[in-house]
């Protein structure tokens, strides 16, 4: 503005001096003198400014053609992003930590539950208390004309917590039983589903991506079908096979696998003296001395290739 001001004054400016500022060519505030190059002469404001005002309206009228283009793409991406945020409102995988906080959201599903409710419990010993505190919760569900289906191991048959705690609810109740199941798994009306997320079941993830409830509910289907229904008793006889229980099948499978007395014990949710007796048994059975020897007798006799659905075990 200066060096203008001064061009205006003095009706011209060297181009040397006009060097510090280019702008005041760019903006066509300075012109070169037709009848000496080496000097600059100013255009008169009333001149200057309606261009640069022109400038400014095109700069503006620019903009605008590149807002409304802007917002015309985005149009689509804000719908599509609108559609998603209306599907859920929560995130669809959530950590539980503590105790207190799991039990509370899993009374909370089944509370909104209206369907069924798909339990798996690992283990074969189920505290009395613990039992207890879930009837009013679970026969609650019950009354609502929900569906309850739950799958234990095998060792839970001769519970009589277990068993006391069935015949107490009145409703659509089946339990079935295998050797061995997954992790814990509650699920409701196949919409939410809980799982631990640590060994010590202190920390929990509440699903609800629908992909993952399928297939969680999927492995269920498919080991329910292998499983040995428990209750209601349905009073049939649970044979062996030569002698040889399901349980002391199952036992001597993982014989063969090279487990460990107490693997055994712990997978099958059982004690490990009732494992050794198990063995014992299975080795009068096949006429074994040895655990070496049982392993090579249990290959020989074809014991693994008999049907395990064909009959039911027993402790």
């Amino acid at each position: 503005m200066r060096l203008y001001t001064r061009a205006l004054r003095e009706g011209r400016v060297s181009r040397a001096d006009a060097e510090p500022a280019p702008c005041l060519e760019a903006h066509a505030l300075l012109r070169p003198d037709l009848e000496d190059q080496q000097w600059l002469r100013p255009v008169p404001p009333a001149v200057a400014l309606p261009k640069l005002l022109r400038t400014v309206e095109e700069d503006i009228a620019l903009r605008r053609t590149q807002e409304a283009r802007l917002a015309e793409s985005f149009a689509p991406l804000m719908a599509l992003d609108a559609e998603r945020a209306a599907i859920p409102d929560a995130p669809m995988i959530s950590i539980l930590l503590g105790f207190q906080r799991i039990n509370d959201a899993i009374g909370e599903a089944i509370t909104a539950s209206s369907e069924e409710l798909l339990t798996i419990q690992p283990g074969g010993h189920r505290p009395a208390p613990l039992l207890a505190s879930a009837l009013p919760r679970e026969q609650e569900l019950l009354t609502r004309g929900c569906r309850m289906r739950t799958l234990y191991q095998h060792t839970s048959r001769h519970s009589p917590a277990v068993l006391g705690h069935y015949e107490q609810l009145d409703g659509d109740v089946q339990v079935r039983t295998l050797d061995e199941v997954t992790e814990r798994l509650i699920m409701l009306d196949r919409t939410v589903a809980f799982i631990p997320a640590n060994q010590d079941r202190t920390v929990a993830l509440e699903i609800r991506h629908p992909a993952l409830i399928t297939y969680l509910a999927t492995t269920f289907e498919r080991l329910w079908r292998l499983a040995t229904p428990m209750f209601p008793q349905d009073g049939s006889a649970e044979p062996t096979t030569g002698g040889v229980t399901t349980r002391q099948r199952t036992i001597a499978t993982l014989l063969i696998e090279g487990h460990t007395d107490a693997v055994i014990a712990e997978r099958l949710g059982m004690n490990i003296r009732t494992v050794r007796v198990h063995i014992a048994k299975l080795a009068a059975t096949l006429g074994s001395d040895s655990r070496a020897q049982l392993g090579y007798l249990i290959g020989q006799s074809g014991l693994l290739a008999q049907d395990p659905a064909a009959v039911v075990g027993t402790e």
